[in-house]
């Protein structure tokens, strides 16, 4: 059964960069072809996917936040992170990592974390 944990601080100031960790057990993060993304949902709003990283380490971004996104991994902790830049209030989420896979082209997410929540306010 695949896991994933995130965790990183719930409170960031404006222009800072908002940092969290998805921290996965029970499968590699670089087994093919599965992708880890990071999902994140505003209070009242839906889920905004922002960006993804792939068993083979290559990343792609959601295009409104791709200047402010970047994803990383550490293989040797089975870790994939989130750097966010230049947070405003409008960041404030609940933030998620998520694995799926690519199904007929489109993406298909089978396993969550549970969601940190991260409130941007000085």
């Amino acid at each position: 059964q695949v896991q994933l944990q995130e965790s990183g601080p719930g409170l960031v100031k404006p222009s800072q960069t908002l940092s969290l960790t998805c921290t996965v057990s029970g499968g590699s993060i670089t087994t093919s072809y599965y992708t880890w993304s990071w999902i994140r949902q505003p209070p009242g709003k839906g889920l905004e996917w922002m960006g993804v990283i792939r068993y083979d380490d290559s990343t792609y971004y959601s295009p409104s936040l791709k200047s402010r996104t970047s994803i990383s991994r550490d293989t040797s902790k089975n870790q994939f992170s989130l750097q966010l830049s230049s947070v405003t209030p409008e960041d404030t989420a609940v933030y998620y990592c998520a694995r799926g896979f690519l199904w007929r082209g489109l993406p298909k997410y089978e396993y969550w974390g549970q969601g940190t929540q991260v409130t941007v306010s000085s």
